[in-house]
């Protein structure tokens, strides 16, 4: 049990270490920005999510439980391109949130809703907005 509130207290620490810097994943040309939003709990993502990137997608991600606000709001205008791999941790991510948490997906590019649609259709804990 000790262990696991370790593990706990570390994703915590890491997930307010996370609000303060930008993570930065990939070279410049082709990477992802993630910045916190400073008007509301979130980050903003700038780049591609893919293959390449996916790895600090997932570990920023995996911060979400661990986080005290009922909505997480992600800001996507200035990502060009989410594959599959990056839909799907997204999707993870909000199926590990207890109830009545969600994710706010605001302004991702066409295919991250497309693939919502026809793969996890039912997925109440993210919500898709035009803003």
């Amino acid at each position: 049990m000790d262990s696991l509130r370790r593990r706990q207290a570390d994703a915590s620490a890491s997930a307010s270490a996370s609000d303060s810097a930008p993570v930065m994943s990939g070279n410049v040309g082709r990477g992802l920005l993630l910045h916190p939003l400073s008007d509301r709990a979130g980050w903003q993502a700038v780049g591609e999510i893919t293959t390449v990137t996916c790895p600090a997608w997932e570990r920023t991600l995996k911060l979400l439980p661990f986080r005290k606000e009922v909505v997480w709001h992600l800001e996507m205008s200035a990502v060009t391109f989410v594959d599959v791999a990056g839909a799907s941790a997204l999707a993870v991510a909000a199926q590990d949130l207890s109830s009545g948490r969600r994710i706010v997906v605001e302004r991702p590019p066409a295919t991250l809703p497309r693939l919502f649609e026809m793969f996890w259709p039912d997925l109440s804990a993210i919500e898709v907005v035009a803003r």
